[in-house]
């Protein structure tokens, strides 16, 4: 029988919650479906900064590198810790030390659940750059606390960042409807927006079954609003990937549903898989936040791993949930009862 090694990281907030109802999940459908989780938790979050001064120890990352996958619930508490030192300290030494370049995120409408728009037969895979781009961490500030003070932030785009995440998102449009719509703002970004264009088309010869179309961000914006059902696999940077996830995530009901992944695609290193809702402070231990998004995250862990029928029991029964008008509704179902609920629907 195979077995997994899970990282269990639930950080702060409504992600303790949300990470130990997705791995009851998980460790449920693991029995059914002849495979075992082992899960290994880690403290790491923001009380963890204010106890040792760091978000994870010296050698989280090699703590980490030796697990098959890497469960993470939520990290921040910006009240006490700023979000600039969590994620900085957390998050993003994670994804770029395992090059998790590739950041995915499903939005698409569940059984039962109601988005704000008109549309409801959309399902769009967002591709996120993850690694690079403007999130790189280039930059610095000097003459600090004085009327002379410069703050300076450099995207940085390399060949080798831009080319894999586009042939990341060809592929996966292979796998869906064939259709690629790449994300720039090239009219107004000459040199790193012109480059990923120039990518785009480079690459578009290999993949000739592949539809491509380009959009400037602020054009993606407004289609995702008036004509999601109109796109497919949607490759965008890491900047632009992080503001059109959480557009996926409102039109398809709220952050109770935005499931994430973050993948290393050689599977030289772990991948991360997370909800992206956030620690929620304002709810935190009030047993009200959804799970569900923690559990489709933990799906497309499984899916990773290799478990795709596993995979596809847990989204049967977050379908066969909403379905019934269980965990559709912020705040009006305890995310026990969701729980139960998906739990129930296994059977």
């Amino acid at each position: 029988m195979k077995s997994y090694s899970i990282a269990l990281i639930p950080g702060d907030g409504i992600g303790q919650d949300v990470t130990d109802a997705a791995w009851r999940v998980l460790s449920t459908v693991a029995r059914h479906s002849n495979f075992s989780l082992t899960g290994t938790p880690f403290p790491w979050s923001c009380a963890y900064y204010k106890e040792t001064g760091a978000m994870m120890p010296a050698d989280g990352i090699e703590l980490l590198r030796r697990f098959d996958a890497i469960l993470l619930g939520a990290v921040g508490w910006p009240a006490e810790v700023p979000d600039s030192v969590s994620l900085h300290g957390l998050l993003l030494p994670i994804r770029k030390a395992f090059v998790q370049y590739a950041n995915i995120r499903p939005h698409r409408l569940l059984p039962g659940v109601q988005g704000p728009l008109k549309a409801e037969n959309f399902d769009i895979l967002c591709i996120r750059e993850n690694t690079e781009g403007e999130y790189s961490g280039a930059g610095g500030r000097v003459h600090q606390a004085t009327v002379d003070e410069v703050a300076v932030e450099t995207s940085i785009f390399t060949r080798t960042g831009v080319e894999r995440i586009l042939r990341f998102g060809f592929e996966q449009a292979r796998q869906r409807r064939g259709k690629l719509a790449s994300v720039t703002k090239s009219n107004a970004q000459k040199y790193s927006m012109v480059f990923w264009d120039e990518i785009t088309r480079e690459l578009a010869a290999d993949y000739a079954d592949v539809e491509v179309t380009n959009y400037h961000i602020d054009a993606m914006a407004a289609r995702m609003v008036m004509a999601p059902e109109s796109l497919d696999v949607v490759v965008a940077s890491n900047l632009f990937g992080d503001i059109l996830t959480d557009l996926g995530a409102a039109i398809q009901g709220g952050l109770g549903f935005a499931a994430s992944a973050n993948i290393n695609p050689d599977r030289s290193a772990p991948s991360m898989f997370e909800p992206v809702h956030g620690s929620a402070p304002d709810i935190a231990h009030l047993g009200i936040a959804n799970p569900i998004a923690a559990i489709w995250s933990g799906a497309m862990m499984l899916e990773h791993l290799g478990e795709s029928d596993a995979a596809r029991i847990v989204l049967a029964a977050l379908e066969k949930t909403t379905a019934r008008g269980i965990g559709t509704v912020p705040g009006k179902d305890k995310t026990e009862t969701i729980t139960a609920a998906v739990l129930a629907a296994l059977n």
